[in-house]
């Protein structure tokens, strides 16, 4: 299940009008990379919540699927229902699973799916969260483990603690036996997993931490999102079957992809890590790169400057227009560091 149906409220105002987990990193809807790593992992259908948008939304959860040939279903949450909530209104559509991954729908992660489900059934625990190392200089809540592996506290405040526990990073991924979701209660009705379910089971050893490894970003703000970009330009987050953005490009110089439709005029410069989508144009006296990914349709005319920057499908810039550390969604620009 990968859960949709968040406001994504720190990437306003690209949010307002695409659903985050729909926004496309390097031109691959985030729905698809998350679905496309469940397949990897064996995992053959998928549920995806929806609340916010949530005709796009659901729209761009099938077609994702249909791209890898993944059945996915579709839970609408009028009002949103938390971690737990959405796992409790989709029991009908995970009906026969023999077990569930539970995966945030706002994470690039390059996680081992098929070793995380086989660590959990080999453990006999209800709920395995995945962990990695706390990132340098990070703030997230942390999920404490004991020497045993067995989670006991999380967030500082939820479950029984103890001494001698080891804090981990959180990063969105969980490992559930279908039994879980008899544990889901029915108020709150926004219940979360974290809060409302795994700390009655933690003084039994039934949720248990996974210490794994793999790219992560969480794409919580511009500035993440640009990072991301970077990052699958550069090769830090690799590609993954059915989500692959440099599938069917050619190319054009060091570090510079296009698809065979792309135009880059004679006198544009293009330094690479680049990547230019179907129908992208890049007109003479134009620069785009490094760090730079023009979208389908996208037109960068004569004195504009696409550099750390993304465009996504169909954005004209003006002539001379300069898009650095920024996203340019249309009409809207919006800068990585938030100004």
């Amino acid at each position: 299940m990968v859960l949709c149906a968040g406001l994504g409220t720190r990437l306003r105002p690209l949010t307002g009008a695409v659903p985050k987990p729909a926004a496309p990193v390097c031109g691959v809807p985030l729905v698809r990379w998350s679905l496309a790593l469940l397949a990897r992992g064996g995992v053959s259908r998928a549920v995806v919540n929806v609340h916010h948008l949530p005709e796009a939304m659901a729209l761009a959860a099938v077609e994702a699927g249909r791209a890898l040939g993944m059945a996915v279903a579709v839970s609408r949450e009028p009002v949103i229902a938390g971690t737990g909530g959405a796992l409790r209104e989709a029991r009908a559509l995970l009906a026969g699973a023999d077990g569930i991954v539970l995966v945030n729908g706002d994470i690039l992660f390059d996680v081992d799916v098929r070793a995380a489900l086989s660590a959990h059934r080999a453990s006999g625990a209800l709920a395995t969260m995945v962990l990695l190392p706390m990132p340098a200089g990070a703030r997230y809540a942390a999920v404490e483990v004991d020497a045993g592996g067995a989670v006991r506290r999380i967030a500082g405040a939820f479950g029984p603690g103890g001494e001698g526990l080891s804090p981990w990073h959180f990063p969105g991924v969980h490992v559930l036996s279908p039994a879980l979701l008899g544990k889901v209660p029915a108020e709150p009705f926004a219940a979360d997993v974290n809060r409302h379910v795994y700390p009655a089971l933690m003084g039994a050893g039934a949720v248990r931490g996974l210490v794994a490894g793999g790219y992560w970003n969480d794409l919580g703000t511009p500035a993440r999102y640009l990072e991301a970009s970077r990052d699958v330009l550069r090769g830090r987050m690799p590609p993954l079957p059915g989500a692959d953005p440099f599938a069917g490009t050619e190319a054009r110089a060091a570090g510079v992809r296009a698809a065979g439709s792309a135009r880059i005029a004679p006198g544009a410069t293009v330094a690479g890590p680049a990547l230019l989508l179907d129908g992208a144009v890049v007109e003479a006296g134009a620069e785009v790169g490094p760090d730079a990914v023009v979208g389908r349709g996208c037109r960068v005319p004569a004195g504009a400057v696409v550099r750390d920057a993304a465009l996504w499908d169909g954005t004209a810039l003006a002539p001379g227009e300069r898009v650095e550390g920024a996203i340019a969604a249309g009409t809207l620009r919006v800068r990585g560091d938030g100004r």
